[in-house]
């Protein structure tokens, strides 16, 4: 008899990044700045010091100290995961049932309903306004009618580069009685909204932090969810023992304790954010090109435009890769040299 996969898996491909080597990635949000040769070596003879015939610490305790100490958070509100991924499975898996009913939000995050399917719980989508912002009340009175159990949004979201102010974020996790409020705020070090030192506040809320944005480690994969005591003590439980490995425990450690480091390259890449910006608006003044030009408070630029196929191919051709959705396309902010070559591309392929 032959195997059949189930209808979960039947029609699944797997996730397709762009690939092969361009000089200038803006396509994943990614941080424009590799380490130092200084961080290095630190990280190097750290690493040095880990005993490989060991299993890792199974609650990942030096860079969840780590990072109480950068964001002001209790150690024991927050849980580390193999990138926000693994925690957004976990979370999707073990915290709602098959039949649950969770809302995610048009424009946002894609993984966020791939879990959710993949293990059976429904998924109701909220559409955004016409301008792309959410609407509190409305994405309230869409989660009472649908009867959610959960709820999951970024903010600031990706890929749209907008955001709720922390009152809002408020009112809508305190109106959803019985309702997991899941808020991602990987790209919250970009902008001053974060409720992060509130989240032991709420019984009903966790907030999702990454290594792979502002802290520059996307190559080693680590995430936080930071929750009140029953929540964190249920992930705890209910993750894989060894999810973190002890070399990316040790890179992490020793990242997270950078805080000067870490606030320069902050501060450079939200500057370098406004510039790109500045410069995508200079163009749509020459040209009138776009149809609109999103005013961000992430590290990346977002542009809806007819041309978003043209625009993409144009400056992969040219070996630039961003990230193209339809009727959008979506920019990251890379370093001030390689801003002022995507612009210099731009204004080519716009002058043509």
């Amino acid at each position: 008899m032959s195997y059949k996969l189930n209808k979960k898996l039947i029609d699944l491909v797997p996730y397709d990044p762009i690939t092969g080597t361009y000089d200038i990635r803006l396509d994943a949000n990614e941080s424009c700045f590799d380490l130092t040769p200084e961080l290095r070596e630190k990280i190097c003879r750290s690493i040095a010091e880990v005993s490989f015939n060991r299993y890792p610490d199974c609650l990942a305790l030096r860079p969840t100290k780590a990072f109480s100490e950068l964001y002001g958070v209790p150690e024991e509100l927050i849980s580390a995961g193999n990138g926000s991924d693994e925690l957004i499975s976990i979370i999707s898996s073990c915290f709602f049932e098959a039949g649950d009913t969770i809302v995610n939000v048009s424009n946002d995050f894609s993984m966020y309903e791939f879990y959710a399917q993949l293990y059976e719980v429904n998924v109701a989508t909220y559409q955004k306004e016409e301008d792309l912002t959410i609407d509190p009340d409305k994405l309230i009175a869409f989660c009472r009618e649908k009867g959610a159990k959960g709820l999951i949004f970024s903010n600031p979201c990706n890929p749209t580069s907008l955001g709720l102010d922390r009152e809002a974020v408020r009112k809508i996790i305190t109106s959803l009685d019985g309702c997991l409020v899941i808020l991602d705020e990987a790209y919250m070090d970009f902008w001053d909204q974060s409720i992060l030192s509130e989240a032991g506040k709420y019984d009903n809320l966790i907030i999702l932090k990454t290594c792979s944005k502002a802290i520059g480690l996307a190559a080693v994969r680590f995430g936080f969810a930071i929750a009140g005591r029953t929540i964190t003590n249920a992930i705890r439980a209910a993750k894989s023992p060894y999810n973190n490995d002890s070399v990316a425990q040790t890179i992490v450690s020793v990242m997270l304790s950078e805080k000067e480091w870490l606030k320069q390259c902050r501060d450079t890449i939200v500057a370098n954010t406004r510039e790109l910006y500045k410069g995508i608006l200079a163009l749509n003044e020459k040209y009138s090109c776009f149809e609109r030009i999103y005013e961000p408070c992430t590290n990346f630029v977002f542009i809806k435009t007819p041309d978003f196929e043209k625009i993409y191919t144009f400056l992969l051709d040219n070996s630039i890769a961003i990230r193209k959705f339809r009727g959008y396309i979506r920019i990251t902010a890379g370093t001030a040299e390689e801003n002022r070559r995507v612009l210099a591309v731009l204004d080519e392929y716009f002058r043509k």
